[in-house]
């Protein structure tokens, strides 16, 4: 799995390394991992979630107090509604395939029963 260092995300999310220490102390749930030396290394989920923060708090000027709270609540609340989305989507996909599996099968007992016994030469149109 990469890790990105503070250095890196400072680029990618042109954020400042100050406030990405800031927002660290500030906020419980950013936990970058550190390496034997000391250095902060943040995951994808990790870079994921302080891009969220900085849109909520930066773009959309909410503060960051502010932000933490509505990540705090889309991280605990909204993630299940998602979830049960997906689930209702994915059950959804698979009564399609289970659907479409009977309708493949009846199509071949058809064309099998309407077709006993003739070859594809007798209905080509050329006998």
């Amino acid at each position: 799995m990469p890790y990105l260092s503070i250095g890196q995300l400072e680029k990618l999310l042109l954020v400042p390394a100050s406030t990405l220490r800031f927002w660290e102390k500030s906020v419980p749930f950013l936990t970058p991992m550190r390496t034997k030396s000391g250095r902060r290394t943040y995951s994808l989920s990790e870079v994921a979630l302080i891009a969220r923060l900085k849109h909520l708090a930066l773009d959309r000027k909410l503060g960051l107090h502010r932000a933490q709270r509505l990540l705090e609540f889309e991280l605990l609340y909204e993630d299940q509604d998602y979830r049960a989305d997906i689930k209702a989507l994915r059950d959804g996909i698979l009564f399609l395939m289970q659907e479409n599996e009977h309708w493949q099968q009846a199509y071949r007992d058809f064309k099998k029963e309407l077709f006993d016994g003739a070859t594809d030469q007798t209905f080509d149109g050329f006998h």
